[in-house]
């Protein structure tokens, strides 16, 4: 007997009905929605590489997100929508919602919705089946262990086993996805990870306050010296060559040492796709989920 993925995909959510063909265990979702979902606080790049995993596993996302979200690899990151109503990425389409009442028609339409709420004022009457913290603040702005059975965080500034229940490490190397059931991530170095030999010199920093103004775009190749925005129209250069991988966005408000651009050293690099470590975290959070549902140690 044939089965299709798709169908397959259904046997990692919790709460379902479960029904034999043949040699082939599948489950189906169950009728409450709400028991499926999985809300995940911040939508850029790598709160939308889990996003993606979620969702191909058969879950219902809300994306929870700020007034004015300042990812700089904008070009996959669901949280545009705050700016534009819709973002589309890869196989994602994420819409903006203004209230708790639309989710449902999103769900139907394979939709993600993203709620303006940077608080997480709706968790506790939406009582979801996990909650992930990928605001990637390098700190805990709000989230607590028992917002959720599940309560899951992606980066340094949580304590597994006190602020959530398992913490992702988001720091390349060796160690990149791994699941944290006791303790801390690595701490925040201000060092970004190694790219093709370039490290500190491919991120680029807000040299004081000010309005940014964009000169060059995503996936613009840039050469070393090339003029890439302004920030108080003061001229920012492109320390190295590259692959313009990400850039804030136009007319955002800046503060002194915020990352507002992203150059790649390897021009090759397609920018409209998710990255290989926003996929190696998002299938560390699906992991840490499913760990934590198949052993018991989630909040009953």
């Amino acid at each position: 007997m044939n089965v299709k993925i798709a169908h397959f995909q259904t046997v990692y959510l919790v709460k379902a009905h479960e029904h034999q063909i043949g040699f082939i265990k599948i489950k189906t979702k169950p009728e409450n929605k709400m028991d499926n979902l999985i809300i995940i606080r911040g939508g850029g790049d790598l709160a939308t590489g889990v996003a993606q995993k979620f969702k191909r596993s058969g879950f219902n996302i809300l994306i929870l997100e700020s007034e004015t979200p300042t990812a700089i690899r904008r070009s996959v990151s669901l949280c545009e929508a705050v700016y534009d109503g819709t973002k589309e990425v890869e196989d994602m389409i994420c819409r903006k919602i203004d209230r708790n009442g639309e989710l449902s028609k999103c769900w139907e339409e394979g939709i993600i919705p993203l709620l303006v709420d940077p608080d997480g004022s709706c968790i506790g009457k939406l009582k979801p089946a996990a909650v992930i913290d990928a605001i990637i603040a390098k700190k805990n702005t709000g989230t607590e262990i028992n917002m959720a059975n599940i309560v899951i965080a992606l980066g340094p500034g949580f304590t597994a086993g006190k602020d959530v229940h398992a913490v992702i490490e988001t720091k390349r190397g060796n160690d990149l996805g791994k699941l944290i059931l006791c303790g801390q991530a690595e701490a925040n170095t201000g060092v970004p990870g190694e790219i093709a030999g370039e490290s500190i010199r491919r991120v680029v920093r807000a040299p004081g306050n000010g309005l940014v103004k964009n000169i060059k775009q995503i996936g613009d190749i840039v050469q070393q010296g090339e003029i890439l925005l302004s920030v108080n129209k003061e001229e920012i250069f492109a320390p190295i060559s590259g692959l313009l991988r990400g850039l804030i966005r136009d007319g955002i408000n800046v503060k002194e040492g915020m990352k507002i651009a992203d150059i790649d050293p390897r021009p090759d690099i397609n920018p409209n796709t998710i990255s290989d470590k926003a996929r190696c975290v998002g299938g560390a959070a699906l992991e840490a989920y499913l760990y934590l549902n198949a052993n018991g140690e989630a909040k009953k």
